[in-house]
């Protein structure tokens, strides 16, 4: 993999790979890339934090492995666990032929999970290691990231420490659902991605979606941008706005207009009463969707 990275030249390889990211995230990515530090992507769900891990293994042409954290995750299995039932079978197949017992700890019985596996990684092609929602794990499996942040090992009480030999790339993202240690934060180059400007992800959805009008593309993006101006309990990401965006192409819209807004809504807001905070307000939205008609 290039080291160091052009700060530029990511940013335009990840616009090939479909990701649209401004200067700080792309800055944020060759820093990590270059001095081979892991890199924490805080921001609300849908904003494009699993999907910069998975352009950024596209562009290197490297094998993604993701971890994804839940509460009770542990080292079974995020990093590594024994394949018991193989065990027992070596042992009674030594027993029976009266032979030694083989090695329970040799690599044949080893279960190497995402952790143990990111170490393995090959020169030529290399891993991005991606540990999703690390807000969602409990603080113990945090700490345990704190050795393998620092030193790219894992210690395996069998086996002794297993070190990487050529470090994978690992970003790690948060919805910020609970606040990180600071040990943890100290390991890793820190970006918060908020919602997109307007003229970005307009960019996004007609990159996504190039059938889609750029006038349906624009109003989606202008309306998704006054939704999320409202105290709704969960504003939508731009995963949402590309949903809103090829639903109204399903309903044969060419622009967001009071016929088709209500119809729509279950596409990009979750919960029932940030629809209804939407329908009172659907002719803002409108009209906020429609700048220049509702300037004249």
């Amino acid at each position: 993999m290039p080291r160091p990275v052009d700060v530029d030249e990511l940013q335009e390889r990840l616009l090939g790979a479909g990701y649209v990211a401004d200067a700080g995230l792309a800055t944020a990515l060759a820093c990590a890339v270059s001095l081979e530090r892991a890199v924490l992507l805080e921001g609300d769900a849908g904003v494009g934090k699993t999907d910069a891990a998975r352009a950024l293994a596209n562009v290197f042409g490297a094998r993604l492995l993701r971890l994804q954290c839940y509460e009770g995750l542990d080292l079974a299995a995020a990093a590594y666990d024994w394949n018991y039932g193989k065990q027992l079978l070596a042992i009674r197949a030594a027993e029976a032929a009266h032979e030694r017992t083989p090695d329970l700890y040799a690599d044949e019985f080893l279960i190497r999970r995402p952790l143990l596996a990111a170490l393995g990684a090959e020169r030529e092609r290399g891993i991005v290691l991606l540990i999703d929602e690390i807000d969602r794990a409990d603080d113990e499996f945090e700490a345990f990231l704190l050795e393998f942040l620092a030193d790219f090992a894992i210690s395996i009480p069998e086996r002794g420490t297993v070190a990487a030999e050529h470090r994978p790339i690992v970003v790690l993202t948060s919805n910020r659902t609970r606040d990180l240690h600071d040990a943890l934060k100290r390991r890793c180059f820190y970006h918060w991605i908020g919602h997109p400007s307007v003229e970005r992800e307009i960019e996004i959805i007609r990159l996504h979606l190039p059938d889609v009008a750029p006038e349906l593309a624009r109003d989606v993006a202008r309306a998704a941008a006054a939704l999320r101006e409202r105290e709704l309990r969960k504003a939508p990401g731009i995963a949402e706005s590309l949903d809103w965006a090829q639903t109204l192409g399903i309903l044969g819209a060419e622009r967001l207009d009071a016929s088709n807004f209500e119809p729509s809504l279950g596409s990009v807001l979750k919960y029932p009463e940030d629809i209804e905070l939407a329908r009172a307000s659907a002719a803002a939205i409108i009209s906020a969707a429609h700048p220049s008609t509702s300037s004249g």
